[in-house]
């Protein structure tokens, strides 16, 4: 049989968790159970692969000290590792004993919330203690509180051995249905491997600037996107303009799912070209990109695209007429 200790608290040499779990180990050993333990307070750099020494776990201590409220950060990262990371198969089958020990108020609520996390990742339970210490050496040398911790490592050998069940928990019925949904869905291997890399500093700093490198790329795409969307078909028009000083007029052409028109304004034989609104305008087009597309192939002119109903226009015919000759587009350029 093997059991692991996990040890939450930061280590101080006045805690009175350490003095429970070593009398805890003394009894365990006597009855030749493996007793291992983690201090996580040691492994802060690496909780996230901590679970993955629940494999060869019969049963687990979880141990921590209420200092001034709750279980403590470093319990509550081992927890949170547990639920992305473990083996949940595994953890169905282990035994978990929760040991709070306190020198402020809180020790029940903490006991409490070592239990609950556990039935959530659908842990089996076991039986185990709380109590506040006001002075570790009186609590030490009392024989009535070492019985009581003999009796609770004792207690955890006696219902692994004989594999003790329990009653159902509503904790794990709702887990199954609700709190799921928030997990990742990997195997053991996958999951394991996952929680080597999240630990790996180096690994986490690479990818994150590789993810920064990506959403500067992306926002470099999207800005040059942006762009091309806003100077669409402009230099076809700057480039195919053909100066005329007797043509001076303003066009807004509207070209379907633009949101601005595109305005052609040619002022003493010179071209204006860009995207947006006039307030004073000679002729207002509708055109169709397809339409519009074969004018600038040279497939059809402005004039046959209007009488043809291709194209609507609004405005003075002429001046719509003047925009074949201010800009040539021809199939063969």
């Amino acid at each position: 049989m093997k059991i692991n200790i996990y040890y939450g608290g930061r280590g101080l040499l006045d805690d009175p968790t350490i003095y429970v779990m070593d009398k805890m180990t003394e009894v365990l050993e006597e009855l030749r159970v493996k007793v291992e333990r983690y201090n996580i307070y040691e492994n802060k750099n690496s909780i996230a692969t901590l679970p993955q020494t629940l494999k060869d776990a019969d049963g687990v201590i979880f141990a921590t000290t209420v200092e001034w409220l709750g279980i403590g950060g470093y319990m509550h990262q081992f927890l949170d590792a547990c639920w992305l990371y473990a083996d949940k198969e595994k953890i169905s089958q282990i035994y978990m004993q929760p040991v709070v020990m306190s020198t402020t108020y809180g020790e029940r609520e903490a006991y409490v919330t070592l239990v609950g996390a556990w039935d959530t990742l659908g842990g089996l339970p076991c039986s185990g203690l709380n109590g506040y210490v006001e002075d570790l050496l009186t609590f030490q040398m009392s024989e009535e509180y070492n019985l009581i911790i003999e009796k609770k490592a004792e207690n955890l050998y006696r219902t692994i051995s004989q594999k003790i069940k329990s009653l159902p928990s509503s904790s794990q019925a709702v887990t199954r249905t609700v709190a799921k949904k928030g997990q990742l869905e990997l195997t053991p291997q996958e999951s394991e491997q996952l929680s080597k890399y999240v630990s790996d500093d180096e690994y986490v700093r690479k990818q994150k600037a590789d993810l920064a490198e990506l959403a500067d790329m992306f926002k470099t795409k999207i800005g040059e996107s942006a762009q091309d969307e806003e100077n669409a078909y402009v230099i076809e028009f700057e480039s195919h303009f053909v100066s005329q000083h007797d043509c001076d007029a303003t066009y807004s052409m509207m070209i379907e799912g633009k949101k601005k028109p595109l305005i052609l304004r040619i002022t003493n034989g010179m071209l204006d070209c860009y995207y947006g609104q006039e307030s004073e305008v000679d002729e207002f087009i509708k055109v169709s990109v397809d339409v519009l597309e074969n004018i600038l192939e040279g497939r059809m002119t402005f004039q046959k695209a209007f009488m043809t109903g291709a194209m609507s226009a609004k405005g003075d015919f002429k001046v719509l007429r003047n925009l074949d000759r201010l800009f040539i587009f021809t199939e063969d350029r």
